[in-house]
């Protein structure tokens, strides 16, 4: 392996374990405050690291919260919850990530666009997998108030806290870039 090589897995391992001591340490702070930063994980390893480090964080962090976390209680959700963080860092990648070489207005528009149909997508994902699919479907024991609770959590929360967490890596990430280019 070269240094090139060994970065990239150490940087993509950095995100998988900031993403799942996140997940861990913010799961009092409710479901926006957990959300927001998983998103915001994922869209900066996507800009920082490329696309495939970001799809692998997506992956493998749902995998790990729930082994650590028990999180989500029904596991046969964490295939939505994975395709749904692939599905907004592809977004956010082919949309924008090249806007970063040049920070003009079309960039930010790019951004701006990469945000909205990135957290879209993931919204649209979780809410038909897991509100239309998995809980009727994959789910057959399932009571009542939990399907009113995770049809609530897949629902227009994951919209908001895809938008949030989008945005603020949109918004950090140029001043990050330049500090990091700074430093080397």
């Amino acid at each position: 392996m070269n240094k090139k090589q060994i970065l990239w897995i150490t940087q993509t391992a950095m995100f998988i374990a900031l993403l799942v001591t996140w997940q861990t340490f913010a799961g009092p702070l409710g479901q926006f405050v957990i959300g927001s930063g998983v998103n915001f994980v994922l869209v900066s390893a996507c800009i920082l690291v490329g696309l495939p480090s970001a799809i692998i964080v997506g992956i493998v962090s749902p995998l790990l919260a729930f082994m650590i976390t028990a999180r989500p209680a029904f596991p046969v959700i964490i295939p939505f919850v994975m395709a749904g963080n692939a599905l907004l860092v592809v977004a956010v990648h082919f949309i924008s990530v090249k806007s970063y070489a040049n920070l003009d207005l079309r960039a930010y528009i790019r951004m701006g666009l990469a945000v909205v149909a990135g957290s879209v997508i993931k919204f649209l994902m979780l809410w038909v997998g897991v509100v239309h699919v998995a809980l009727p479907f994959l789910i057959p024991d399932i009571m009542p108030p939990q399907v009113t609770a995770l049809s609530h959590m897949f629902s227009w929360p994951q919209l908001v806290t895809a938008l949030i967490g989008s945005t603020l890596a949109m918004i950090v990430m140029p001043n990050l870039i330049k500090a990091l280019k700074l430093s080397r």
